[in-house]
């Protein structure tokens, strides 16, 4: 049976908006938040698992790579902020870049410095596309350009990398498996926020064309 053109896109975006993807992204959201309430992020994953137990507070359930990429991503932030600026250009400053690509680089360049079980292209390419959903013409290609410099830098064959990595890697941490939980799902990832004096609002906005959205 030959595939529909509509069977081959569903087919696409399953790959590409997967669990890990769907997990990144949610990442992405609690990051945000948490900066825009300059709280622990830590914390806020931590609220949101306790609430997602309780089926009336209708709070997505939180993947476990989702955990993972925030307490990676809280622990090692000034190795991390210090990776991102070093390859920003001399027009961009880390503390004036858009927070949502903030969030977004913070995740990718987490991914290709602390879980060796994601190589660099697959970093560089699902943070591209995160921000193709959430961020404008000019963010994705800096975001890309910036995690591909983060890539080579830590590449194998870099006669530099170990110089490199004294500077900016601490050490890598060990991956867990990779969330079983059906992308498709609706109500995964389908987080409601209540705007409040001490909650900034929904969070970065995604593009009405999402696939996710």
């Amino acid at each position: 049976m030959t595939d529909t053109p509509e069977a081959t896109t569903d087919e696409r975006n399953w790959r590409r908006h997967g669990a890990r993807y769907r997990a990144r992204r949610r990442a992405v959201d609690i990051l945000f938040e948490a900066e825009a309430r300059d709280i622990d992020p830590v914390a806020v994953v931590e609220d949101r698992i306790s609430l997602s137990r309780d089926p009336d507070n209708a709070v997505a359930p939180v993947a476990d790579y989702t955990r993972q990429i925030v307490v990676g991503a809280a622990e090692q932030l000034d190795t991390i902020d210090d990776a991102i600026a070093r390859y920003l250009s001399d027009t961009w400053e880390l503390n004036r870049l858009p927070a949502v690509d903030r969030a977004i680089l913070r995740v990718g360049v987490w991914e290709i410095l602390y879980n060796p079980e994601v190589d660099g292209a697959t970093a560089i390419v699902e943070g591209v596309e995160l921000a193709s959903q959430y961020g404008n013409d000019v963010a994705a290609p800096y975001i890309h350009a910036v995690l591909d410099d983060v890539v080579q830098e830590n590449a194998a064959d870099n006669p530099f990398r170990d110089q490199a990595a004294d500077e900016i890697v601490e050490e890598i941490s060990d991956a867990d498996a990779d969330p079983q939980f059906a992308p498709e799902d609706p109500a995964v990832d389908a987080e409601p926020r209540h705007a409040s004096a001490a909650d900034p609002g929904p969070g970065p906005v995604r593009k009405p064309d999402s696939a996710d959205a």
